[in-house]
């Protein structure tokens, strides 16, 4: 090792003495520190037990229930709304439409959303990188009532806009009525879901690649790498963070998607497009069976959360 490289090895083994000496706590300072820090968490951490703990503890108690909402009644019943679950139909129906929903969801607005980012960010002209991200991203800023109504008036099967397109083009066979068919009106709302959500996943992914140093581009383009590799060799590796957390959220937002589904179709035709969130709804609210309800509910949470340690757990493994 040269003369200089000792030398700044010593000043950086000084620093890091320096620095934890002055970081260590003495005595009560520190313990008083700790109990601060706790008093001022405290407010939220009152929050959360009582408006997400309380609430998912009462929930699991609810599912084991058969509960009126009109009459006040309840019924200890055991595992019998579980049981009536396993044998429904339109509960794996509406299990299987979010699972397409969370397929499709993940490759579009992951993946698809991470390439059309780093394309975005390996154009030269600024100006016309700010004009594709705001492109992208207004549709996510509309809001889910006024984007149904928009998909509606584009799926209608006269007058609409794709039936008119596909006619232009000399394909006026494919017409029909996209969200009136039971095979077609599951594809149509999950194509306006990746239409709406597309854009923002793109925004953070790109917000991700300008964090990461232009020189290793540089240094790659001296080498002679081209983009596609580069994206492959630099960009996804070094987002691998944004990655992981817009998964689980993409996962977690498709086993819990209503909106969509309500403002189009209401779960029709013939319960073709029914998820699990506008079957519980269906189930408390119409049907008045708010055990069965509270235990989709457990299944949508237990689902979500098993899907998010997965995922975490990986991607620790992977930093490692």
């Amino acid at each position: 090792m040269s003369e200089g490289a000792l030398v700044t090895e010593a000043n950086r083994v000084e620093l890091t003495r320096a620095s934890s000496t002055l970081d260590e706590p003495k005595g009560g300072h520190g313990r008083g520190r700790k109990w601060r820090g706790l008093l001022w968490a405290l407010p939220a951490l009152v929050l959360l037990c009582l408006f997400v703990y309380w609430p998912l503890l009462l929930n699991f108690r609810y599912s084991v229930e058969q509960s009126n909402i009109f009459t006040g009644e309840q019924t200890f019943v055991g595992a019998d709304n579980y049981v009536k679950m396993a044998g429904d139909p339109i509960f794996w129906r509406a299990l299987g439409n979010n699972v397409l929903y969370s397929v499709v969801s993940v490759a579009f607005q992951v993946f698809g959303a991470l390439i059309l980012a780093a394309i975005i960010e390996g154009l030269r002209r600024e100006r016309l990188r700010s004009w594709l991200r705001a492109i992208y991203f207004v549709p996510s800023a509309m809001s889910l009532t006024v984007t149904g109504l928009l998909f509606a008036f584009i799926y209608q099967p006269k007058g609409g806009l794709l039936n008119g397109l596909l006619e232009s083009l000399g394909l006026g066979g494919l017409a029909q009525a996209w969200l009136g068919n039971p095979d077609t009106a599951m594809g149509a709302i999950i194509a306006m879901s990746q239409w709406q959500g597309f854009g923002y996943s793109t925004l953070l992914f790109a917000v991700a690649i300008q964090r990461i140093p232009s020189e290793l581009y540089e240094a790659a383009a001296i080498d002679g790498i081209g983009p596609i590799r580069r994206v492959f060799s630099i960009t996804i590796p070094l987002v691998r963070e944004m990655t992981t957390l817009m998964i689980i959220v993409t996962l977690s937002g498709a086993f819990q998607v209503f909106n969509e589904v309500m403002v189009t179709t209401s779960g029709g035709p013939d319960n073709s497009t029914q998820v699990l969130g506008t079957w519980l709804y269906r189930s408390g609210f119409v049907k008045n069976d708010f055990g069965y309800a509270a235990a989709i509910a457990v299944v949508m949470f237990v689902i979500t959360l098993t899907l998010a340690i997965v995922q975490v757990t990986i991607a620790n493994r992977k930093r490692l």
